[in-house]
């Protein structure tokens, strides 16, 4: 899970981005209606997988000084 935590906070950032376009258009009004629960649902999850440490970096296994 903490290898796929960064890119699922891309995701939620995606998610959130695009509530906002969603937001902003105003032509189909169901669009429009699901907008901020859109936007909600990107926040919940960027909150989520931001709490979400990343793996430590491989150890230097060659020890070339």
């Amino acid at each position: 899970m903490k290898t796929h935590a960064r890119q699922l906070e891309y995701a939620s950032m995606a998610l959130m981005l695009l509530g906002i376009v969603m937001l902003c258009q105003p032509w189909i009004l169901v669009i429009h209606q699901y907008s901020v629960a859109t936007i909600i649902l990107g926040l919940i999850g960027f909150n989520i997988f931001a709490r979400i440490p990343s793996p430590p970096p491989p150890a230097d296994e060659g020890g070339g000084h």
